[in-house]
């Protein structure tokens, strides 16, 4: 500290209120991070929004997946799923080493890009990076696809590992992309009780006690809450980042709790990030590479990860 703070006699104002000012510029970058996660993204305001999510002139490649999906994905598949997650490591390895793994998938059901997934999760996590986020959120656009790595461990195909996810296990809702009647193949469409609103569940319950078709999302949302220290705004943000139906459309809201509403905003104050920078420059993996790694190190303990 300057000898001008230090000395109770000293009556040099400017020196004293650079310091002042200086300790309140600090301050004000805390404060901002601290608060930053829902503020409005402003990179997207200039961006043509009904470009985005064109599904009804998506190609038939896309259409032909969620037929597929909506016809597969049934509880008794799901259970399966998740007993094989449980009972099964995959792989071990670094987070940056999965996200060069992922650098050679593309999604077939995204009508909005064609790039590799490493340079959309880049494209995410720089977009949430330059409006000053905060470091978990940073990381979390890093990673938030990191779970098509299924795809590789024995999956049956894209259709349980991407796509817009819901629930099983209750009636499919209409405001689910294509709608109900692309489930009328599914073998719980006419179930007695899974074609019921609330199934097997019950009203309020919380999403955390509802089983979300499995896949990318449900699959690195518990790799993650196990062996990171993410807090829950960002677990998610994993978790229902693909929940359209949810955070966009409104649907499933009476299965919510108090929790839910919190983390409701939470997803919304990313889906920008995660929809809007696809169109955005690709970034350099090199380039970006010692920065990311810094921020995986500060919320993985274990660099090396069950996967």
């Amino acid at each position: 500290m300057a000898p001008a703070l230090l000395d109770p006699t000293s009556t040099n104002i400017e020196v004293t209120s650079d310091h002042i000012d200086a300790v309140n510029v600090i301050k004000g970058k805390k404060e901002q991070i601290a608060k930053g996660l829902h503020d409005e993204s402003e990179f997207d305001k200039s961006k043509d929004k009904n470009t985005f999510r064109q599904f009804n002139d998506a190609c038939d490649q896309v259409k032909n997946f969620y037929a597929q999906q909506h016809t597969l994905q049934t509880v008794a598949y799901n259970l399966k799923a998740r007993n094989d997650f449980h009972n099964k490591t995959r792989a071990n390895m670094t987070v940056w080493e999965a996200l060069e793994k992922l650098d050679t998938f593309v999604d077939e059901c995204d009508p909005d890009t064609q790039e590799s997934q490493l340079t959309h999760l880049l494209q995410s996590a720089e977009a949430i990076r330059k409006e000053g986020k905060p470091r978990w959120m940073q990381l979390v656009g890093l990673i938030h696809d990191l779970g098509k790595l299924l795809f590789f461990f024995g999956a049956k195909g894209q259709w349980d590992v991407v796509g817009d996810t819901f629930p099983v296990g209750c009636a499919f809702d209409d405001r689910i992309i294509f709608g109900t009647e692309s489930f009328k193949k599914n073998e719980d469409f006419e179930n007695p009780i899974y074609s019921t609103p609330f199934g097997i569940y019950s009203p309020g319950c919380g999403l955390e006690n509802v089983m979300l078709c499995w896949g990318h999302d449900e699959y690195l949302y518990h790799i993650v809450k196990d062996q990171s220290t993410i807090p829950d705004e960002g677990l998610a943000m994993i978790r229902y980042h693909s929940f359209y139906p949810w955070h966009r459309e409104g649907a499933y809201h009476d299965l919510m709790n108090e929790h839910d509403k919190k983390m409701l905003e939470a997803v919304r104050a990313f889906n920008p990030y995660d929809l809007y920078s696809k169109s955005d420059d690709v970034p350099n993996p090199e380039e970006l590479g010692p920065y990311y790694r810094e921020l995986i190190d500060e919320y993985f303990p274990t660099k090396v990860l069950r996967w």
